[in-house]
């Protein structure tokens, strides 16, 4: 399984993805093949992690007619074609990439988008009080899935809170 956290640091609440995939690696040992990677903003760079893995979790916000950090955990098929027009080719992201592979007559990974609706996307290395408030409902949400997908995990010795895990994630030599 891969746990795929994306979204822009630069955009406040957008980045709440990564924010969410870097806790996770910092906070949780996850046991069998559980990988997490920072997608971040690179959209057709991704296409690879689609093409070489089966079972997918993708951390991110949606733009979804609700309340802010209502969570919705949406499987990618009831999102087919969804990705396809959508922007320039500059703007390709993961839903173009599951598109793409579908399209090519490839197989398309399970893929469970765990979206939460943000509160503000503006420029802003910070997330808004109201995803902050909610995250740890969020990550509890993301570890219930992991462990029904039939991964087991357990909590690390050290605690990295969610503030430093945005200072860690605005680094620029960070990597996961």
């Amino acid at each position: 399984m891969v746990i795929l956290g994306v979204g822009n640091i630069l955009q406040k609440d957008d980045g709440f993805g990564v924010y969410a995939a870097t806790y996770l690696a910092k906070n949780y040992n996850f046991f069998g093949e559980v990988a997490i990677v920072n997608g971040g903003v690179e959209g057709i760079n991704l296409f690879n992690i689609f093409l070489d893995n089966s079972n997918i979790l993708i951390l991110d916000t949606i733009d979804i007619d609700d309340k802010a950090a209502e969570i919705y955990q949406i499987p990618s098929y009831e999102l087919s074609g969804y990705g396809l027009n959508s922007g320039g080719a500059h703007e390709i992201g993961v839903l173009q990439c599951l598109d793409m592979l579908e399209l090519q007559g490839k197989r398309v990974p399970k893929t469970t988008i765990l979206g939460i609706i943000p509160q503000e996307v503006t420029f802003d290395i910070e997330l808004s009080k109201t995803l902050k408030d909610n995250f740890q409902r969020y990550i509890k949400v993301a570890l219930n899935y992991i462990t029904n997908e039939g991964f087991k995990y357990e909590k690390r010795d050290t605690y990295t809170p969610l503030s430093d895990i945005i200072a860690i994630a605005n680094d620029p030599s960070f990597k996961l």
